[in-house]
């Protein structure tokens, strides 16, 4: 374990067990569709690599860049920094997604996206976590519902840091403090 981690909450293990729950039921609910699996940089680039290993079926990867964030302080403008290389029109597009907390980010990705015709859009994410919800989006395919904890760790990140962790983990209260200000 990570010095800085006081606690794993979702396991390695957890993970690539879930993981290929999601893209079992993921490939047969998509086994005769234009699958276009579309990624929010950066923290959803390890869930996606692994779900998309996992698939039995043909499907296109692109990625987009949004922002909520003007340097290291949250705004309630979101961005567009990476926009999608392919068109979606007539394709039935998944969003692949580390974490929903409240949901505003990716509103806004979606509200974006009808816009471009997609044949069908859908979420994935690996954690979702309803108590911080804002608006009112849900995924359709859901790895875990997650307690009001700051977790790193797959992918999610504490300033570009413990992304590559292989597990979900809490913070040492010490560092902990630094990202609630406390």
């Amino acid at each position: 374990m990570h010095p800085d981690i006081a606690e794993i909450i979702i396991t390695e293990d957890e993970i690539k067990i879930r993981v290929a729950q999601l893209a079992k039921q993921l490939s047969e609910d998509y086994k005769d569709k234009n699958l276009f699996l579309l990624v929010l940089l950066r923290g959803g680039v390890l869930f996606l690599a692994d779900l998309s290993r996992q698939l039995t079926i043909n499907a296109e990867i692109d990625f987009m860049a949004v922002t909520r964030y003007t340097g290291e302080v949250p705004s309630n403008e979101v961005k567009i920094i990476k926009d999608l290389d392919k068109p979606i029109e007539d394709k039935d597009v998944l969003i692949v997604e580390d974490i929903i907390d409240n949901g505003n980010t990716l509103d806004f990705v979606v509200k974006q996206l009808k816009h471009r015709n997609p044949k069908s859009l859908k979420i994935c994410t690996l954690l979702d976590k309803p108590s911080q919800r804002m608006v009112n989006i849900n995924s359709d395919y859901n790895g875990f519902v997650i307690e009001d904890r700051f977790v790193v760790g797959y992918g999610l990140d504490y300033k570009q840091r413990y992304r590559n962790l292989p597990y979900i983990g809490i913070l040492k209260q010490e560092i902990q403090g630094l990202v609630t200000g406390g």
